[in-house]
């Protein structure tokens, strides 16, 4: 029987792996082309900005965590909250990533500031800014393509409370990823899930 069994978990283990990578990159090609089109309600954008940070980033950290805890014999409720994590780190990293666009230096970012916006995309900075000044809500149908778009986006999202709701948006992920941490066994490995996390919220610092 215990032959039996461990046949199974080695023919288990690829066909594992192949499903997870399908996953990863089924979601990576889906938010790719998400990310090529905008809705026209507010709800509709904030529903689709969602779906697509998941599908671009948090969909490879949830997975990749929930891989490693089904490779190594993890039951089901330690595989569910790994994933969970790993969602909510990606999802919390992703929003960083959005907030700095906006705030940090082309030198400290690797990449020109306002990068996203001269790219057509609307993020969350830009989506919050709308409930505030919608006029927005044009430029972002037509993806930020007339001139002085940009700048007049640029300018509105830091006159309003889009950065700070981003913030806050980012925070509340991150502190769920440190909660779900905080629920696995004290070790190496739990304290470096930790770290990750602290490391994400401190990249808004």
């Amino acid at each position: 029987m215990s032959t039996l069994l461990s046949s199974v978990v080695i023919i288990a283990k690829p066909i594992c792996t192949r499903l997870w990578l399908w996953s990863v990159l089924t979601d990576l090609v889906q938010g790719e082309f998400m990310q090529l089109g905008s809705k026209e309600t507010e709800n509709e954008r904030f529903a689709h900005y969602f779906t697509k940070t998941y599908r671009k980033t948090a969909s490879l950290i949830a997975n990749s965590l929930k891989a490693v805890a089904v490779l190594s014999g993890a039951d089901e409720q330690m595989v569910e909250l790994s994933f969970q994590y790993g969602r909510n780190l990606g999802l919390a990293f992703q929003f960083v990533d959005d907030l700095l666009d906006f705030v940090s230096s082309s030198e400290a970012m690797g990449k020109p500031a306002a990068a996203d916006l001269k790219l057509g995309l609307a993020t969350a900075p830009v989506l919050f800014a709308c409930e505030k000044f919608p006029e927005l809500n044009p430029m972002i149908l037509r993806r930020f393509r007339e001139p002085g778009d940009v700048e007049r986006a640029y300018e509105l999202v830091h006159k309003s409370q889009g950065l700070g709701q981003t913030r806050f948006l980012a925070r509340k992920h991150c502190i769920e990823a440190l909660r779900l941490a905080s629920q696995i066994a004290e070790s190496p490995y739990q304290k470096g899930l930790i770290v990750v996390g602290d490391f994400v919220l401190n990249r808004m610092k």
